[in-house]
């Protein structure tokens, strides 16, 4: 007997009311909640320590992803190379966040959000190698460098932690497309149809607050005193590492990795406008001008990929083509058309 509507696959994913969502709601609520959460972060900088935190984001968040997906149920149904996987993911996750803190404590998030998603860009370009995304590329380094070099010269530990979250950023997309590709089936052992990808998600998690634990726990333990710090610290979580995260997830199933990372590069301006009206972060001119070409790259970038008349990422696959029967044939090249 066919199961319901809802538990059919298509090209490898379930079909659900979430697949009736544009990929793109997803991203923007990941971009709301990915600085909102970091700059409430900051305003408990004075109250905790900057790694202790970090590992209250990382562990309230682990606890939440346990209570919701369980993520022990995965055990023994994994691959050796699924497992390394989620551990490779969960030691990023624990590193970027506290590089991220570190970073976030000595310079404006604008400033962070920028040098961070220069990665995006780097991985939207190696997904599609054109001249207009070299002058992409070209266009965002030239931003990253104009807002750089104002206060490198009095904060250079701050621009070693950006970099690093930079280049661990990158790790956490390419990572994090390897689960999101490998999820979409029926969670294992619940017979209930959630995305795989979010319980190996919450698997990442619960590794990441181990990881982080030998340089967080101690900092944290102040906030064990004052139950508002600790409520404080784990909605820094849900909205640092639970929503955006999550929303990671559904938009990166649906995305190539290319198009995602570059739409990802538009973060900076809402780092922009979070830190101007949270933490009153005002821009300066040339904090302005560097984001803006920041933001210029990727809209050049972003440009190249109708090719065709087909919206392609640069990586051999067709976005807005669905996975059925006989689309196959419009994707690659010297293949058979199907007859009319």
């Amino acid at each position: 007997m066919p199961g319901p509507p809802q538990a059919e696959f298509s090209g490898g994913q379930p079909r659900s009311r979430l697949d009736r969502l544009p990929p793109q709601s997803f991203f923007a609520v990941s971009a709301v909640f990915h600085y909102l959460g970091p700059s409430l972060a900051v305003l408990l900088f004075a109250r905790v320590d900057v790694l202790g935190v970090a590992w209250l984001r990382v562990a309230s968040a682990a606890l939440v992803f346990a209570l919701w997906r369980r993520p022990w149920r995965l055990a023994g149904r994994l691959s050796a190379a699924e497992w390394w996987n989620l551990v490779a993911l969960g030691a990023v996750l624990a590193v970027m966040n506290s590089v991220f803190y570190l970073a976030v404590d000595r310079l404006p998030l604008a400033t962070v959000g920028a040098i961070e998603f220069l990665g995006t860009v780097i991985l939207a370009a190696v997904g599609a190698r054109t001249r207009r995304n070299a002058a992409a590329l070209m266009v965002t380094t030239a931003g990253v460098v104009t807002i750089t070099s104002v206060r490198i010269a009095g904060q250079p530990l701050g621009f070693v932690f950006a970099f690093a979250n930079c280049a661990l950023f990158m790790l956490y997309i390419v990572l994090g497309h390897r689960i999101a590709n490998a999820g979409g089936r029926q969670a294992p052992g619940t017979g209930t149809g959630r995305p795989a990808n979010i319980d190996r998600l919450a698997g990442a998690m619960a590794i990441a607050a181990v990881t982080a634990t030998p340089w967080g726990l101690g900092g944290a333990l102040p906030a064990f005193a004052h139950p508002v710090l600790l409520l404080a610290g784990a909605g820094v979580g849900v909205c640092s590492s639970v929503i955006p995260y999550v929303a990671d997830q559904l938009a990166m199933a649906r995305l190539p990795r290319a198009t995602f990372s570059l739409m990802l590069a538009l973060l900076p301006v809402f780092a922009t406008v979070i830190g101007a009206i949270v933490l009153r972060q005002i821009p300066t001119v040339q904090d302005a001008s560097g984001i803006t070409l920041v933001v210029l790259g990727v809209a050049i970038h972003q440009q190249e990929r109708k090719q065709g008349g087909l919206r392609t990422a640069g990586i051999g696959r067709a976005e807005g083509i669905p996975d059925l029967p006989g689309h196959d044939e419009l994707r690659h090249r010297g293949r058979t058309r199907l007859a009319p």
